[in-house]
């Protein structure tokens, strides 16, 4: 994945560091997520709050963001595509991005083993938020 705002396996806290750093709104990135393997979170800044939308992909290849259910799910033929619709006021998100927090150096994607997965689902999802329509 070569997006320069995709920072791989950065934690949590790190993640609200580098987002909340300069305290300006719209402030975004992608990293994995520590909870689900394989999945993706869109984290942008608001009021000093980061939330944090989970981007799955698709059996095509497609990448889709976490909705509420009952809603009509929003499909992108990648993350560029799916970056670029979010970067529009009033999509759905707390606000729109703005300024990409881009990584400084690469980064190394990371396996876990099977016994920290059974230990990672333990986990309450009460970090993240939906996605309004």
């Amino acid at each position: 994945m070569d997006l320069p705002y995709y920072h791989g396996p950065l934690s949590k806290r790190e993640c609200e560091n580098l987002l909340l750093e300069e305290g300006v709104d719209g402030n975004f990135l992608l990293r994995d997520s520590e909870s689900m393997p394989g999945v993706l979170c869109l984290c942008v800044s608001f009021k000093n709050v980061v939330y944090t939308y989970r981007i799955f992909k698709e059996k095509h290849g497609y990448y889709q963001i976490q909705t509420v259910e009952g809603t009509k799910r929003q499909v992108f033929p990648n993350l560029k595509e799916l970056i670029s619709k979010y970067e529009k006021p009033n999509q759905g998100l707390v606000v729109h991005l703005l300024k990409p927090i881009k990584r400084t150096s690469p980064c190394l994607r990371w396996r876990r083993s099977k016994i920290q997965l059974d230990s990672i689902y333990e986990n309450s999802n009460s970090d993240y938020v939906d996605l309004l329509p």
